[in-house]
């Protein structure tokens, strides 16, 4: 445990960011999975609505910084690859 405040007062910090992200990671990854849901059962209008949520909370994982673009960019690729086949 740190001694020194201000590290303190960072670790509480670190602590409610990592919390955050680790939040933020499970929400994409099910949007995620809701796409590929909706390919399965070749349901075109799910799989449209839910690639949206996807794209959004994508770029949004982006601009917090949470992952990086290319990440971001290839699992667009992937998922609109998959819902473009339907």
């Amino acid at each position: 445990m740190a001694n020194i405040k201000s590290q303190i007062k960072r670790n509480l910090t670190n602590d409610k960011r990592r919390l955050a992200n680790a939040s933020f990671k499970s929400s994409l990854k099910t949007a995620i999975k809701n796409v590929e849901m909706a390919v399965e059962k070749k349901d075109k209008d799910a799989a449209v609505i839910a690639l949206s949520i996807a794209y959004k909370k994508l770029d949004k994982s982006v601009a917090k910084g949470v992952h990086h673009n290319n990440y971001s960019s290839r699992q667009k690729s992937r998922l609109t690859r998959k819902v473009n086949v339907l």
